[in-house]
């Protein structure tokens, strides 16, 4: 992911302690221990407030008793000591790997091949950012980039010393073996050096290789062309299709999909493929709808690694659909039809530019900062989310915000409809399936954007430009009080920022957004974030036999149904609510609201209350959502109060929600056991980063991941709290979803509960428009009649 990014040297000192004098061959394959990074000094204060936060950060920043005076002359003295400026670094920490950081990568694992044949059957299939320790994004922030934050370490006699340079960066690359069916991941590590000056060699450095076994990693676009152009060939599938009328292959459209796992035939040791089978019909569309003709009894199963059919049936003769005439969706004639006449142009405008403030991937808005990042898994990431609460300074709400994992499981028993159950991150990856919004946005107004880069399946470097929009959006709204007696009133206009990617998964498109507001919404309060997914894209459709009904389904169009279905989407949340880098200082409670049980204390019958329950354990944290009850969960910060006296926090407020309508023995749920509960609350672990695992691909292994991980049942209370929320919509096809479906939103809110002392909404200026309308009233007069009316 790419943006521009300024060079910047702070204004501050430091004193050389540890530098690393080594250079980096072009290749060394070694089982490399990292630099030292730790600056020796004399131990901490003992804040016992902050007693937490200065031990986790003493590894890397200790105080000396006083820092070394300059010298007073120029004179040949020795430079010991003499206080030097940081170097000015260009590529943050947490920065998403640039395309020559690929390249680099990419190469160096590829020289690192024992053989020719070893470097040849090398396939990439993902190279991100090892994300550095927390400690080290908080010595970045507060010395290293702007707007330089000291405040985020600990206070420490004489002041801080600190290395003249970061830790160099870090690739992560998994890489499929084609020739052995072996799956590896390698560690690289990186220097800007390499990527501007040796134009393109391998100068990189592997750290660590390893082999996982029993795995399959995800699926590529490249895989999916070689295999639909491999079933095409196939005469035993020409022959099937000709039996149902087509000749012409260039009309049909095969998708592969991953095999999932359903039985000891599925097992990773071989990559596999289940396509579906889809025809378009012959028409001037330019975008002919080849969804709208399944194409159902044909068996296939493709050995992806050698790229051949290893099984086809041709197990039931069913009748291609007749062409739908609403099948198309293009503009006007080229679908068959008209467009509306009567849409007038709407524009948003700013004439003097955008609120925000965006330097290299770091983002300011309304009192709001954060970092952008992306991932081929995971696509957009929020880092770093911190509020600038007026005198308390910057406050952190949040260390990392994404979503880590989606499943689909469809409700049909038939076949093929029974096996799709697809894992669009773990199997394909969100990212690496990103849109270029050059091609469409739903963004209105100023927009920021910003590119990213993939290594593709050969090891090249793809990017996708203006994949990630920025921008604000009008949200109604904000605030607004009339006094009925005078006639005056106060209203102000509400904006958010949306942060959004948009990618497609076979017939389905996914747009991603995370909305930071500036102001009231009709649920909430100011300084709230949004999650919210839309749904739209083609239906997965099936075919009948003429008079055939389903009940699992939906029929849309002769011969043409809709299966049920599920989409289900897991929100992974890296807390830090008020907390500094280094403290562990949160927890998290439920919140359930109680009717009080008739008696003296309810003698009319109307008493309710909202009763909390903290949760303690991993095991006593898998929650689910309960609405009549208006269950919500609040994660707090255990030393840190409002005006009140009451702990701050930020509460995690469902929206529309479900779980899996699939009996406890379901094959999908085998890998997806997450699915099970809507809340799962685990302490930080670095590995522990995807909910059914990082290899869900024919994974044999039943809930490994989070399912897995909980039964340890480790402390949950005054800890580094990660949230995974699982929320999903119940699909039921309607008519009104063909040909293409309209955005369906589903989503939940973070928002703040006791973290600030009153509205932090009441500073917001009025809209010029209301200025003006002030300016031409001579003064407010009483509405006597609307008085006594109300009399």
């Amino acid at each position: 992911m790419a943006a521009t990014q300024e060079k910047t040297t702070p204004n501050c000192c430091i004193k050389i302690v540890n530098t690393d004098s080594s250079t980096n061959a072009d290749v060394a394959i070694i089982n490399h221990k990292p630099p030292n990074w730790k600056v020796s000094g004399s131990d901490p204060s003992q804040d016992p407030i902050r007693e937490r936060e200065s031990a986790a950060t003493a590894t890397l920043i200790r105080p000396l008793e006083s820092l070394p005076h300059p010298p007073t002359t120029n004179t040949t003295t020795s430079t010991k000591g003499i206080p030097m400026m940081l170097k000015a670094q260009t590529s943050h920490p947490l920065d998403p790997l640039t395309a020559a950081e690929i390249s680099v990568a990419v190469s160096t694992v590829r020289a690192a091949g024992a053989t020719p044949e070893v470097r040849d059957s090398m396939r990439f299939v993902e190279a991100g950012l090892v994300e550095p320790d927390k400690h080290v994004v908080a010595l970045a922030d507060a010395y290293f980039f702007p707007p330089f934050q000291p405040s985020l370490l600990p206070r420490t006699k004489g002041g801080p010393i600190i290395p003249t340079k970061l830790p160099p960066r870090r690739a992560r690359l998994v890489v499929y073996n084609k020739r052995s069916n072996e799956t590896s991941i390698w560690i690289v590590e990186l220097s800007e050096v390499h990527a501007a000056t040796r134009g393109g060699h391998h100068r990189g450095k592997v750290i660590s290789s390893k082999v996982v076994p029993n795995v399959q990693p995800p699926m590529d676009a490249e895989e999916y062309a070689e295999c639909e152009a491999v079933v095409k060939d196939f005469p035993p599938f020409r022959e099937a299709m000709k039996k149902r009328g087509i000749e012409d292959m260039d009309l049909v459209m095969v998708d592969p999909w991953c095999a999932g796992y359903h039985s000891d035939a599925d097992a990773p040791s071989r990559r596999l493929a289940k396509p579906l089978i889809f025809c378009r019909t012959e028409s001037d569309c330019p975008m002919e709808n080849g969804y709208a003709r399944p194409v159902e009894g044909i068996h296939v199963l493709v050995d992806m690694q050698n790229m051949v059919v290893i099984e086809f049936e041709d197990r039931k003769l069913v009748p291609l659909p007749p062409a739908d005439p609403l099948r198309n969706y293009t503009a006007g004639e080229t679908r068959g039809g008209v467009d509306r006449s009567d849409v007038k142009p709407l524009q948003i405008v700013q004439p003097e530019g955008p609120s925000f403030r965006v330097s290299g991937h770091f983002v300011e808005w309304q009192k709001w900062n954060f970092r952008i990042g992306f991932t081929p898994r995971e696509g957009l990431i929020i880092y770093s989310v911190a509020y600038v609460d007026g005198s308390r300074g910057r406050r952190p709400v949040a260390h990392r915000l994404s979503f880590v994992e989606m499943v689909v499981p469809y409700g049909d028993p038939n076949d093929p409809h029974y096996r799709k159950n697809a894992f669009d991150a773990g199997e394909d990856g969100l990212g690496k399936n990103a849109h270029s919004l050059k091609k469409g946005c739903d963004c209105l107004g100023y927009i920021k954007y910003f590119d990213a880069h993939f290594t593709n399946f050969t090891g090249g470097v793809e990017t996708i430009e203006n994949c990630v929009c920025l921008h604000e959006e009008d949200h109604g709204l904000l605030w607004k009080h009339q006094d009925w007696r005078t006639g005056l009133a106060e209203v102000r206009r509400s904006r958010r920022l949306s942060v959004s990617f948009i990618c497609t998964v076979a017939n389905y498109e996914y747009a991603f957004f995370w909305h930071f507001y500036q102001a009231r919404h009709p649920l909430s309060t100011d300084g709230k974030i949004e999650a919210e997914v839309k749904l739209t894209g083609i239906l997965s459709l099936g075919a009948l036999q003429p008079g055939e009904v389903r009940k699992y389904g939906t029929t849309i169009a002769p011969g043409l149904y809709a299966p049920v279905h599920q989409h289900f989407f897991v929100a992974r949340m890296d807390m830090a609510v008020d907390c500094k880098p280094g403290e562990t200082f949160n927890q998290v409670v439920e919140m359930n609201v109680k009717v009080e049980e008739p008696g003296k204390n309810n003698v009319h019958n109307n008493a309710f209350y909202a009763e909390e329950e903290l949760l303690r354990s991993e095991l006593q944290a898998m929650r689910d959502c309960n609405p009549l009850t208006a269950r919500h969960w609040i994660i707090r910060n255990t030393r840190t109060v409002n005006r009140t006296g009451q702990l701050t926090g930020y509460k995690l407020v469902p929206g529309s929600n479900c779980l899996p309508l699939a009996g406890s023995e379901a094959k999908f749920l085998r890998r997806a056991a997450f699915l099970k509960h809507n809340l799962w609350v685990t302490p930080y672990a670095k590995d522990e980063m995807f909910p059914g695992g990082e290899f869900p691909n024919q994974n044999p292994r039943v809930g490994e991941g989070l399912a897995t991980w909980v039964k340890q049942n480790r402390s949950v209370e005054e800890t580094d709290i990660v949230l995974w929320y699982v929320f999903g919509v119940t699909h039921i096809p309607r008519l009104e979803d063909w040909p293409v479906m309209p955005v369906e939103r589903i989503g939940f809110m973070l928002m703040p509960h006791g973290f600030f002392n009153c509205s932090p909404s009441v500073d917001v200026p009025p809209n010029q428009s209301d200025l003006d309308v002030k300016d031409n009233v001579v003064a407010a007069k009483p509405i006597q009649n609307g008085l006594l009316s109300k009399l």
